[in-house]
């Protein structure tokens, strides 16, 4: 490695970068094509017009064949490994449509330990364990398609529970997560017309009801979460339901319609506009933001919410990860969008106290007031029970550390001391996970892990160097003391999870790859004198995927809801610019 080499890359990477920018001014990316997006849409289109989108599912059905695997299966992504969710729902989605692969069923029987429907079903919920949020939708699909047969099976959905005050959902222990409350109601609804039952006369009277709830918190394109998924398996229910020409309905039609590929598929989500335009703002060097950071502020500031949230009934003030209407304020993407504002609106050095935007302060107040009791930050609500989502995340917490640091010393008054007090408590949860005892499953003994990012290669699918490098990165940005001392104390992972070809995987002896390669090096570049080795040899594997034309591979490192996997195609641009950030060129 040498710096011409460094300069090298670093040209090739940032001209990508400009040229992957849209005419409107954003960073859109494109995710990877999922089998579970384009199956369970592809299945809800047959659902409610097979007739009416002939086009679109013979198109997408020639997409799921044409990637499925020799043994009859399918991962998340092309480049994923085989999973039973995305072959289950494939095979589910063909055979609605008459096409079901042989290889297939046999694949599937092998894993269940059988080809019956109660192997089936008993294999899906084993799987997923006590979080229904997958599971029921899953097997409702099944049903739906005729696979199973006995809908009593099937846990029940209690969608009436829906139709009760928000606030109220963190004490009702739902089947769910908090962000799977229209699959909760199309699915009970769905299952309450089909099966019936003695209550049933009782909980119709709940259903315009939910109804209404469901219609509320439908974004304007139809899409919830911006996600084909979820907006697939609430229109198969709702189509199945006697709710076929109902608004919400046809609306997620439209909405799956509108977001389909030429090539037949759907992507996990629209797109991480949001995210990675923050991301992008982080790593353009001065030259750049002279001309674009006016253009960029004024476009991250017009993406934060400026009303209570239809879906999680959040404040104002956040920021999600796309700047479409499906898209949900988060604890990672707010913090995201501040440091971006940081570092766009200090580029010329002139900005005083006076001058923060109103938007900065609305976003600190709703990171404040997303906090969890226990101090760490989770990423969409406050604790709504003991599943993933609503924990304290280690790398969105230190995220969210750096955001307040950042914006710290140009505040005053009220708002100065609640910053202040929140980084505090924020800085002792980050002191408590590296305790011998953590609190949070989110941390190991061995490293910080993130919730949102993991690698396929790994035995237990969990990326601790992602977190461990992410939250360093982020922790020593921010150059607060207990910051520094706890980045310091988690450096010595990074140094013996590098491989020996010089790169990094998720974790240690876990296949090396750039994006956590990029990571590792990002928090090694904030010790400009220490740990020379280690960097050069990270280099060296850099710059010969470099040479070999394999830098800007997908790797399919990012986990959705309920841990599907995804690429990202400036992932490997963008933390490939930030660990090059903190080297002298």
């Amino acid at each position: 490695m040498n710096s011409s080499q460094l300069k090298e890359m670093q040209t090739d990477a940032m001209e990508r970068l400009m040229k992957s920018r849209s005419e409107d001014g954003m960073w859109r990316g494109s995710l990877s094509s999922s089998a579970i997006s384009t199956a369970v849409s592809v299945f809800a289109l047959w659902r409610m017009d097979a007739g009416k989108y002939a086009v679109e599912i013979d198109a997408g059905v020639r997409w799921l064949q044409k990637t499925m695997k020799t043994d009859g299966s399918w991962g998340d992504s092309v480049e994923s490994p085989s999973n039973m969710t995305a072959t289950l729902l494939t095979y589910v989605s063909l055979y609605a449509v008459g096409q079901a692969p042989s290889e297939t069923r046999k694949y599937l029987a092998n894993m269940f330990g059988g080809d019956d429907e109660e192997a089936l079903v008993q294999g899906v919920l084993r799987y997923y364990g006590r979080d229904l949020t997958f599971s029921v939708p899953i097997l409702m699909m099944c049903a739906l398609a005729g696979v199973i047969t006995n809908w009593k099976k099937i846990p029940s959905f209690p969608f009436e529970l829906a139709t009760l005050p928000q606030r109220f959902f963190r004490f009702l222990n739902l089947p769910v997560v908090s962000y799977a409350i229209p699959a909760l109601i199309a699915i009970g609804i769905c299952q309450m017309h089909h099966k019936g039952g003695f209550f049933s006369p009782i909980r119709k009277l709940f259903v315009p009801k939910a109804m209404r709830v469901l219609l509320r918190m439908q974004p304007a394109d139809g899409g919830f979460l911006e996600a084909a998924p979820l907006t697939a398996f609430v229109s198969m229910c709702l189509a199945a339901g006697g709710f076929r020409e109902h608004e919400v309905t046809q609306r997620c039609a439209k909405f799956l319609i509108d977001t389909v590929r030429e090539d037949g598929s759907w992507p996990i989500d629209t797109n991480l506009s949001g995210w990675v335009t923050s991301l992008a703002a982080k790593v353009l060097p001065l030259d750049q933001l002279s001309t674009l950071n006016s253009q960029l502020s004024i476009l991250i500031k017009s993406h934060a919410t400026t009303s209570i949230h239809p879906f999680t009934n959040a404040a104002p003030g956040g920021w999600g990860w796309s700047d479409l209407s499906g898209s949900v304020p988060d604890g990672d993407d707010t913090s995201g969008a501040l440091v971006a504002l940081h570092h766009l609106l200090m580029a010329d050095g002139r900005m005083q106290k006076e001058d923060v935007p109103p938007e900065v302060e609305n976003g600190l107040k709703w990171l404040i007031g997303l906090q969890n009791n226990d101090g760490g930050m989770p990423t969409f609500c406050k604790g709504w029970g003991k599943l993933p989502f609503d924990r304290s995340t280690p790398d969105i917490t230190a995220h969210a550390i750096l955001a307040m640091g950042l914006w710290l010393p140009s505040l005053e008054g009220k708002l100065k001391t609640d910053v202040q007090k929140s980084l505090d408590r924020m800085l002792a949860w980050m002191q408590h996970t590296t305790d011998s005892r953590p609190a949070s499953g989110l941390v190991n003994a061995h490293g910080w892990v993130p919730l949102w990012f993991g690698d396929q290669d790994a035995a237990d699918e969990k990326a601790p160097v992602y977190g461990t490098a992410t939250a360093i990165d982020y922790l020593m940005s921010s150059h607060h003391p207990v910051a520094v001392e706890l980045a310091q104390s988690q450096i010595h992972f990074i140094l013996q999870t590098q491989n020996e070809d010089g790169g990094w995987g998720g974790n240690q002896g876990v296949k090396s790859k750039v994006t956590y390669t990029c990571r590792a090096l990002s928090a090694l570049a904030h010790y400009p004198n220490e740990y020379e080795e280690a960097k050069q040899r990270g280099w060296d594997y850099l710059y010969q995927r470099f040479k070999a034309g394999t830098l800007y591979e997908r790797e399919p490192i990012g986990l959705y809801f309920s841990r599907l996997w995804y690429s990202e195609e400036l992932y490997n641009i963008l933390f490939l610019l930030n660990a090059l950030k903190g080297m002298s060129l």
